[in-house]
């Protein structure tokens, strides 16, 4: 069982991601948006972390960059809806971060997960 925190603005999308990563055992927190997760990176322990790229206040994007800064063996998975900003993603932030693009099947991103988990 991993700690996974979700960063994810959609409340809709951050319930299913919960659900999904809840019922394949690993303890997860969500919020909406990383200027609530980056205290809770700062004052908590999390094996993973699980951003929208897109969302207001701090995007996935720069949330990666300051949680990987902090806490170098965090695992980070970002998601998005947006072509563009995936390969944008996918260029700008280290190669142990995965960038996976909506629409995605939730076995696929509980699979996916656990892959980056296990590497």
């Amino acid at each position: 069982m991993a700690r996974i925190l979700i960063a994810e603005d959609d409340e809709t999308m951050r319930r299913f991601l919960a659900r999904a990563l809840t019922n394949a055992g690993h303890e997860v927190i969500a919020v909406a948006d990383g200027l609530d997760a980056m205290p809770l990176l700062n004052q908590d322990s999390f094996d993973l972390l699980l951003a929208d790229i897109v969302m207001p206040g701090m995007d996935g994007i720069d949330l990666a960059k300051l949680a990987s800064h902090q806490i170098p063996e965090l695992k980070v998975m970002l998601i998005t809806g947006f072509a563009a900003v995936a390969v944008e993603a996918r260029n700008v932030l280290a190669m142990r971060t995965k960038v996976l693009s909506k629409p995605f099947h939730l076995s696929a991103l509980v699979a996916e997960v656990d892959k980056l988990l296990a590497a």
